[in-house]
């Protein structure tokens, strides 16, 4: 007889993103699908002692906002965000 394996609604269901600076380093993170983006943008600044402001977080080569979620993006195990830092002004 199979055993019957108990699926967790989508919502508390945690996975892994990785968060690659661009020194190369990564920091992966498990978060749930519903958790704004923000809770992990913070935390990745608070560990490499950098302002939040002074960073952008890319997925896809999109903007990440700190409302949006990983449902809301389509993001799925292991995927990856680019963090740069941010810069001002130019010619």
């Amino acid at each position: 007889m199979a055993e019957q394996k108990e699926e967790k609604p989508a919502s508390t269901e945690h996975f892994s993103i990785k968060v690659k600076g661009q020194d190369g380093d990564e920091i992966v993170f498990k978060i749930k699908k519903t958790t704004p983006l923000k809770k992990l943008m913070n935390a990745y600044c608070n560990r490499q002692d950098v302002r939040f402001d002074a960073l952008v977080f890319l997925y896809d080569g999109n903007r990440i906002q700190p409302d949006d979620t990983p449902d809301a993006l389509g993001m799925e195990d292991n995927d990856e965000i680019d963090v740069m830092v941010h810069q001002v002004g130019g010619h």
